[in-house]
């Protein structure tokens, strides 16, 4: 029978170990990590990311994120290296290795040979005084006060310092870079954060049943109007040129002053005259970004000649809403 509360307070127990050993990390962020990014930022090859066991599934993970965020990088199993993957590397790239002990025999055995190609070394690991530190050119220092299991034996602790570290030297390339939304998403064109970054204002529009007015319209029919849009708008149109807009917030207040003279009132007398507008070419993010600096929930979509030729809301802006059209 399993004891509920011993195993609740290891769990927890876990994470607190887990989490101190990461803000530790905050310390060691000085001369040798900026160093190590700057190594990385000057690169003019590939970023060559390499461990055994444990480490090698971090340094996969690592690899990944660096290669996600606009920095070429990609994961070499050091056993592999000696059969032939080895020529994966060349001058000009660089040697990210991870070894816990610092001693692994398997990644130890190759380094002599990347120093050969006169490739720079990154060493992490949990001993500045090991052999892997001696062969590296800057080394970043993922030792923890002890592993986060019960017996001090299994990597987790280490293993998340370690990945940890992984994702501060990413950020920070990030920042060094000055690596925007849009570097993401082409980098992520399949993924539903890179649509909507990538995507045009054309292609989530609404187009169908636009709620046009005119300016001479009565608001007993504008009301009607809106109300069919389901857009919470109404789009004031001049010979085929925008004038106004008329919101739901709009007909609201204007019912509260004007009381049953409202019906009769023009919409020329209620509504905004200068609605805010993007073109349909325009980025998706652009209109999120515009909506967001003018506090409003959509936006009048305009054509090259500018001509309306639809409405976008907040929500088709938002990551993970799906493309209407």
């Amino acid at each position: 029978m399993v004891n509920k509360e011993h195993v609740i307070k290891r769990a927890i127990d876990c994470l607190q170990t887990e989490a101190k050993a990461i803000m530790a990390l905050e310390d060691r962020i000085d001369d040798n990590f900026l160093r190590a990014v700057q190594l990385i930022r000057d690169c003019k090859g590939k970023i060559v990311v390499t461990g055994v066991g444990k480490s090698g599934h971090i340094g996969s993970k690592i690899a990944a994120t660096l290669a996600s965020t606009g920095t070429p990088a990609f994961f070499l199993n050091p056993l592999d290296a000696y059969h032939g993957d080895l020529g994966m590397l060349a001058y000009g790239d660089l040697l990210l290795a991870i070894s816990y002990s610092g001693a692994t025999e398997e990644l130890l055995r190759f380094l002599p040979l990347i120093q050969e190609k006169h490739i720079p070394i990154i060493g992490m690991s949990g001993n500045p005084s090991s052999l892997l530190a001696k062969y590296s050119d800057v080394h970043l220092d993922i030792s923890v006060e002890r592993e986060a299991d019960p017996l001090n034996l299994v990597p987790t602790s280490s293993t998340t310092v370690t990945l940890a570290l992984g994702d501060a030297l990413a950020c920070a390339l990030i920042e060094a870079a000055h690596f925007q939304p849009t570097d993401f998403a082409m980098l992520h064109p399949g993924g539903d954060l890179g649509r909507k970054l990538l995507a045009k204002v054309e292609e989530v529009m609404f187009t169908d049943n636009l709620p046009f007015l005119t300016p001479e319209m009565p608001m007993s029919e504008a009301i009607e109007v809106v109300t069919n849009g389901k857009l919470g708008v109404g789009i004031v149109l001049d010979k085929d040129q925008l004038v106004g807009i008329v919101t739901d917030g709009d007909i609201r207040r204007a019912m509260l002053r004007l009381g049953q003279d409202f019906f009769h009132t023009p919409v020329s007398d209620i509504m905004a005259r200068e609605p805010k507008t993007i073109n349909q070419n325009a980025k998706i993010v652009d209109a999120g970004e515009a909506m967001n600096h003018y506090s409003i929930h959509s936006l009048i979509v305009l054509d090259n000649n500018n001509h309306v030729v639809g409405v976008v809301d907040s929500f088709s802006c938002l990551p993970g809403t799906r493309f209407y059209h």
